[in-house]
């Protein structure tokens, strides 16, 4: 992210940029519908995670530029957090799956847990 020594930006086409696990479990593609969600909504943009692990230019240089970044993670190995942080990122917000009481392996795909994911996204894109 950019440094905040005086810049504070306050342009409102700045993207906010939503990553999700999207990992191959339950869990992941309740990150994956809800970051679909809120980019549809209009909260956020779903990026790239891929992306970020693969350092390609255009993707890091819009991540850099981000208003937000929120990394959405299924499961308690951090995987979204962790390819974020290996690529320089340390500045976002991190929801995890499991502080919402949902766990990998035993959380059916249902809208309630694509909307609880959601709801907590937005406040922390709006917050």
């Amino acid at each position: 992210m950019a440094n905040d020594n005086n810049s504070s930006c306050a342009c409102s086409s700045a993207p906010k940029l939503i990553f999700p696990c999207s990992g191959a479990s339950d869990t992941g593609e309740i990150t994956d519908r809800a970051a679909r969600k809120l980019t549809k909504e209009g909260a956020g943009k779903m990026f790239c995670l891929a992306g970020i692990g693969g350092r390609v230019s255009g993707i890091m240089a819009s991540t850099q530029s981000a208003a937000k970044i929120l990394v959405i993670d299924g499961c308690p190995l951090h995987c979204a957090r962790k390819t974020l942080e290996e690529a320089g990122f340390m500045e976002f917000e991190h929801l995890r799956l499991a502080d919402l009481g949902l766990e990998k392996g035993k959380s059916p795909v249902c809208d309630e847990w694509i909307e609880k994911v959601a709801a907590q996204g937005r406040s922390f894109l709006n917050g």
